[in-house]
């Protein structure tokens, strides 16, 4: 015993270590999948945007380049020369002006304007503006004392009077080797910054002090990449380079090298990763930056760690199935030994239980079908209980409407009798005439209860709607004597699948309730009105009242067995449970509801038939 435990042990520690061999292995080698993943989607990534970031240099080198040949060729004419010479001519002065706005129009430039040796601006081609540059001094611009030591000078600001961001060109405007002054021209940076708002990418231009001043992020202008000494900024603000704009340190969260790039994170909310590069502009002193989201890589890695992932499960699992199932084959292979030493027992067992459950299953069908029978007598029973409780309602009015023309026979009886002893033969005759009548009248109000009395046996047929609401009306016509009835019959001749004197149970139950519901009204009224649906499968008949309506708190209760609402004496409450219930055999639909100003309202809904060929 000891050495079966020793072996279970052993071999329990020796799966345990296997199961963490494996799982060690897994992990070491999706680590080293993502890692090479991520590697060649960053050389990918670094690649496209190495294009891409060439593409946008040699758009800015082209914009400058093709401007940078206008203010030396403008520094040749001689109007500026004049002016120079003679800065108190105001025709001069007022001719060059039109003239360098008309040249500002056809070149594009944002701004063209002369400056004298001191940096005071004598002419500008925005002299007809608001804030025109004509009386400025320039004079602490690098690019107007750059100009001034005989060199094109070059330099990016925001402009201290436009308010507008700008690239420079300033040229010396020379006569006999002495420079005069200076024709600057100013390019608008802004349509090259709105151009690159559509890059999916962000993209940022920095001068030569590093501080961003074109961007496709509005809060990032104006921000350095690395922290700037004192003396730095304060050159930048001496040359008013942007004008009072606050010069902040981007913070840059951070930052790892790859490949000679930098991976950084730039501030607290923004959670996303930006691989950077960097491009020259020797000429200008910038530096072009493009930092690509690296969302796209970490996604490809997890897709591709994922893959890994599913292919590693799918090899485990089949190594799993091969091992279970050589696992199984053997202890298939016992439990056939083992199965046929009990199979005979086993059928046998099974065979007794079976003949058992048989026998059983049979007794309690035929007690399932005794017990169905009874209720569908049950039903019938309560169905003529309802009728006959609805007789007993109704026997006052009908002992009165028979009364009445036993009454009226008694008495025609006698002046017959009277009128023969005269041989008024004549008279005789017409008064048993009226006998004739009111018998025949007698035997039609006998027969609606027989009929309405008998037993059915609920066989459905073509029944005709009309009829039955008439025929109801009829037997209810001892109750309607001081209520109005609202029923005009359709037009159209309408037919229903159903029982006829079950049907006519329920309308007599559902009207005698409505005349019951108006006994205390001023004027009492019940409307009845019946229609076919639009697509012409249903037929609906509508009892409405003028009562005081369903308190809403009974409505759902309105058709539960032996609940009513009538005092104590005058009802079972099963009338409307049994109306409910021959409704829905015949396949339709009772509901009850409050109309929106007062009364009640029940609708029937029956499956409509065509018109019977008998009719």
């Amino acid at each position: 015993m000891n050495v079966l435990t020793n072996i279970r042990k052993n071999s329990l520690y020796r799966h345990r270590y296997l199961s963490l061999l494996v799982i060690a292995v897994t992990v070491l080698s999706l680590w080293q999948i993502g890692k090479w993943s991520r590697e060649a989607a960053l050389g990918d990534l670094q690649e496209a945007n190495r294009q891409e970031l060439h593409r946008y240099v040699q758009h800015l080198q082209g914009k400058l380049e093709k401007y940078e040949f206008l203010p030396g060729v403008l520094a040749t004419n001689k109007r500026l020369v004049h002016l120079l010479q003679n800065p108190s001519d105001r025709e001069r002065i007022e001719a060059l002006n039109r003239y360098l706005e008309t040249l500002n129009q056809l070149t594009g430039t944002s701004d063209i304007y002369l400056m004298d040796a001191e940096g005071l601006t004598v002419a500008a081609s925005n002299w007809a503006s608001e804030r025109p540059f004509v009386g400025a001094n320039f004079s602490y611009r690098p690019y107007f004392q750059e100009a001034m030591k005989g060199h094109l000078g070059r330099y990016f600001a925001l402009g201290t009077t436009s308010n507008k961001r700008g690239y420079y060109f300033a040229y010396p405007v020379r006569w006999e080797k002495k420079i005069l002054g200076a024709v600057v021209i100013k390019i608008n940076m802004a349509p090259i910054e709105n151009s690159w708002g559509v890059s999916d990418d962000e993209l940022l231009v920095t001068d030569p002090d590093g501080v961003v001043f074109i961007t496709t992020r509005k809060e990032w202008r104006y921000r350095t990449l690395s922290p700037l000494k004192p003396k730095v900024l304060n050159r930048i603000r001496g040359s008013r380079r942007y004008a009072d704009e606050p010069i902040t340190n981007l913070p840059i969260r951070t930052e790892t090298r790859w490949e000679g790039n930098r991976i950084v994170r730039i501030g607290e909310a923004d959670r996303q990763e930006y691989l950077v590069q960097e491009a020259a502009m020797p000429h200008a002193g910038w530096q072009v930056h493009i930092l690509s989201r690296l969302e796209p890589v970490n996604q490809q890695v997890l897709r591709v760690v994922l893959f890994a992932a599913i292919l590693f499960l799918a090899v485990l699992l089949l190594v799993l199935f091969l091992t279970q199932r050589r696992h199984r084959s053997r202890e298939i292979a016992r439990l056939e030994r083992q199965s046929k030493e009990t199979l005979v027992s086993r059928v046998k067992e099974q065979t007794r239980d079976i003949t058992e459950a048989n026998i059983s299953l049979t007794r309690e069908i035929e007690q399932h079908r005794q017990t169905e029978s009874e209720l569908q007598q049950t039903q019938n029973e309560l169905i003529q209980s309802a009728k006959l409780a609805v007789i007993g309602q109704m026997s006052t009015g009908i002992s009165h409407e028979l009364n009445q023309p036993l009454a009226a026979m008694r008495s025609y009886a006698d002046n017959a009798l009277t009128l023969f002893q005269r041989d008024r033969r004549e008279e005789v005759e017409w008064n048993l005439l009226q006998i004739s009548k009111l018998t025949e009248r007698m035997a039609q109000i006998s027969s609606q209860l027989k009929v309405f009395s008998r037993k059915t046996a609920g066989r459905k047929s073509e029944v005709s709607v009309i009829a039955v609401i008439e025929d109801s009306l009829r037997l209810l016509s001892s109750r309607i004597k001081q209520t109005r009835i609202e029923w005009e019959p359709p037009s159209e001749q309408l037919y229903v699948l159903a029982n006829m004197v079950q049907l006519e149970q329920v309308l007599v139950n559902l009207i005698g309730n409505a005349l019951h519901a108006v006994d205390g009204a001023t004027e009492p009224f019940v409307s009845i009105k019946a229609s076919r649906s639009r697509d012409g499968r249903c037929v609906s008949i509508r009892i409405r009242d003028n009562g005081e309506g369903i308190p809403v708190n009974l409505l759902e209760r309105i058709f539960d067995p032996f609940f009513t609402t009538k005092e104590e004496g005058q009802g079972l409450g099963l009338g409307l449970s049994i109306s409910l219930r021959i409704v829905e055999a015949m396949d339709g639909k009772l509901e009850a509801s409050n109309q929106s100003r007062i009364g009640a309202l029940f609708s029937i809904e029956l499956p409509a038939v065509a018109l019977p060929e008998s009719a």
